[in-house]
């Protein structure tokens, strides 16, 4: 049903849109360097995970219902910027409590059981399929290389769908390992953790409010 021309030409855009600046790259960026390595991969892949309900959201229709109700996309929209406000205020909050042991707050050192790993996947999946602005991305962009005479559209958009999720899981996972490589070599000084964690703070809270003063 897709052919080989079309899955590369959307791959390739995806691969471009993935990588350039945006809201999720920050999010994992900040996560990285604030918290380690392990965990900046942890919630990078939780983020793009996170784009599998946008993909059932588009292949059911329910996206173009939210983007047509100005009353459902504001209620997403303040939930989502609420959240992204709320964990910018928990970073701060916490902000170099790690770190008052010694050098705690290295990332070899942070807490990495399964249940702080999960929490941490959660946190990135929910922050992403929560967003207002991917679930208009997702409506506008998969449509766009779905071929309608091949048939079967449903299942072009939920293909494209997925190697959108897998490209996305890919290279924020390599955004986050190499973010977490970068904050461990600020840890070293006994302060940075502290500013890492207020720097990461006040990028949630920043793109949280962003979300929700956006029209």
């Amino acid at each position: 049903m897709i052919t080989f021309t079309q899955l590369f030409s959307f791959l390739l855009a995806a691969v471009l849109i993935t990588a350039s600046p945006g809201p999720d790259n920050l999010l994992v960026l900040s996560m990285g360097m604030s918290k380690g390595r392990l965990q900046g991969i942890v919630f990078g892949l939780g983020c793009a995970l996170g784009c599998i309900s946008h993909t059932l959201l588009a292949v059911l229709g329910v996206s173009a219902v939210i983007a047509a109700s100005p009353l459902a996309f504001t209620a997403l929209k303040w939930a989502g910027g609420t959240y992204l406000v709320w964990l910018g205020i928990q970073a701060l909050r916490n902000a170099g409590k790690s770190g008052k042991a010694g050098n705690a707050h290295s990332p070899q050192n942070q807490p990495t059981g399964p249940a702080s790993l999960k929490k941490l996947f959660l946190k990135g999946m929910f922050a992403n399929a929560i967003n207002p602005k991917v679930v208009l991305f997702f409506l506008s962009f998969l449509p766009q290389f779905v071929v309608t005479r091949q048939g079967g559209v449903e299942w072009q958009l939920g293909i494209l769908g997925l190697v959108f999720t897998a490209q996305a899981a890919i290279l924020f996972g390599l955004l986050g390992y190499f973010a977490g490589t970068v904050g461990g070599w600020l840890n070293r000084n006994p302060s940075a953790g502290l500013w890492l964690d207020r720097v990461a703070g006040c990028v949630f809270i920043g793109l949280g409010v962003r979300i929700v003063a956006s029209r």
